[in-house]
C-alpha cells in the first residue's frame, strides 16, 4: 500500500514540475525571440520538462500496467483514461519538432556554433499549449480518481 501511495505522490508532482517546466521552457524561448533571452534557460527548462515527462511516462505505465493501480482492467474500461492517453499522445505530437530543433541547437553549441533559433517564438507557443494540455490531464486524471464517468457529465 504505501508502494502505490507513494507511486501517485510521484505521478503528482511530476505533473506540476512538468507544467512548471514547460512553461518555464516556453518563456524563455519568448524572450529569446524577442532576443531578451540566451539558449541556456530554454535547454534548461528543456532538459527539466523532459526529466518530468520520463518520469510521469515510468509513474503512469507502472500505475496503470504495472500492478500499482486501480488495475490494467479498471483503467483500460475508463473513457476518462483514453482522453488522458489521447491528450499525452498530443503532447508528445507537439513535442518532435521542438525536441528534434532543441538537440540541434545542442549539438551547434557544443561544436561552438550558434544554433538557428528563427522558430523560437513557434516553440514558445508549442510549450504554452503543451502545458494547458498538461493541465487539461490532470483534469481528467482527477475525475478517474473519483470515478467520474462520463455519462454522468
Amino acid at each position: 500500500m504505501l508502494m502505490h501511495w507513494m507511486l501517485a505522490a510521484v505521478h503528482l508532482l511530476a505533473f506540476a514540475g512538468a507544467v512548471a517546466a514547460v512553461l518555464a521552457r516556453g518563456s524563455a524561448l519568448g524572450r529569446m525571440a524577442r532576443a531578451e533571452g540566451t539558449c541556456r534557460p530554454v535547454l534548461l527548462a528543456d532538459t527539466a520538462w523532459g526529466v518530468a515527462a520520463l518520469v510521469l511516462l515510468v509513474t503512469g505505465l507502472m500505475r496503470a500496467f504495472g500492478g500499482y493501480g486501480k488495475g490494467t482492467d479498471y483503467y483500460l474500461q475508463q473513457p476518462l483514461f483514453h482522453l488522458k492517453m489521447a491528450l499525452f499522445i498530443g503532447i508528445l505530437l507537439l513535442e518532435l519538432l521542438p525536441m528534434l530543433s532543441l538537440i540541434r541547437w545542442r549539438i551547434a553549441l557544443g561544436r561552438g556554433t550558434l544554433p538557428d533559433t528563427g522558430r523560437a517564438l513557434l516553440f514558445a507557443r508549442i510549450s504554452h499549449v503543451q502545458a494547458l494540455l498538461l493541465v487539461l490531464l490532470v483534469v481528467a486524471a482527477s475525475g478517474m480518481a473519483r470515478g467520474v464517468s462520463l455519462a454522468h457529465l
